[in-house]
């Protein structure tokens, strides 16, 4: 999967919006305003940071060495940086809604209920 079909597949979920909090090449996705997706524009291979529980985290690093990794500057026991490039679509399109519904689960009732009533 490149970055483009990445992008694409992010911001067609309900309640995202895309930013730059950090800087001109850290594109930042959100669900309701929680970050779920974090993609380093300058660094290649391509680099996705995603949401993920952390005994899954564990499998998927053990399981995919060196294509899935601790999340870099970010907590590494809920976040891995993954080789988008080095895995395959359909598993970045799993790991992408993993984090999406990781994040979902979390929000408030009353956030859930704005997401639930998005068109």
């Amino acid at each position: 999967m490149n970055i483009e079909d990445f992008r694409e597949y992010c911001i067609a979920k309900k309640g995202i919006t895309e930013e730059f909090p950090f800087d001109e090449y850290t594109l930042v996705f959100k669900v309701m305003g929680k970050m779920f997706a974090l993609v380093a524009l300058k660094r290649l291979p391509t680099q996705v940071n995603l949401k993920c529980d952390p005994e899954y985290a564990e499998e998927l690093k053990e399981a995919y060495d060196g294509d899935i990794i601790p999340g870099y500057h970010m907590s590494k026991k809920h976040w891995n940086t993954i080789l988008i490039e080095r895995i395959s679509p359909q598993l970045t399109k799993k790991l992408i809604d993993h984090s999406y519904n990781l994040v979902v689960s979390g929000l408030t009732k009353k956030l859930k209920t704005e997401l639930e009533n998005l068109e």
